[in-house]
């Protein structure tokens, strides 16, 4: 399994019914132009695996590249997901260890990402590569 990189809008179109799947407040009609404009106006990536018929992305997950006072140049995981058809099979660890190796060619020393409560298969995943704990996250909406 070979991860790929979006670079074009046929690259996200390739992957616009996972990132829909997985982030439904987005708007079809504008979602490539969206992450187009991610991709070349920020430092944000796409990375995806086809499924195993090579009609959709299988799975995909988006990062940026952040430099922090708290934990200096890193790469955050914006996303992570993977049609239940290709869940345990190995896409999602495919994807974590292409982000870290991004991180190692690059001499980032961390990658970091938020995870919901109540995934625990996906923490046991990140546990077994090497992913640990390290703070709550909180939030506050603004109206």
């Amino acid at each position: 399994m070979e991860c790929k990189r979006a670079i074009t809008k046929t690259d996200i179109e390739f992957c616009k019914e996972a990132i829909l799947e997985f982030r439904p407040n987005l708007n079809p009609e504008t979602v490539v132009e969206q992450v187009f404009l991610m991709i070349s106006s920020q430092e944000f990536e796409l990375a995806f695996l086809p499924n195993a018929d090579n009609t959709k992305a299988g799975a995909f997950m988006t990062y940026r590249f952040l430099n922090l006072l708290r934990t200096g140049p890193m790469i955050y995981v914006d996303d992570l997901f993977t049609f239940s058809e290709c869940r345990s099979q190995g896409y999602a660890g495919t994807l974590l260890d292409y982000v870290a190796k991004r991180a190692t060619d690059e001499g980032i020393k961390s990658v970091h990402l938020d995870s919901g409560y109540t995934l625990h298969p996906a923490h046991r995943l990140y546990l077994n590569k090497g992913y640990y704990l390290a703070c709550h996250h909180f939030a506050k909406a603004i109206n």
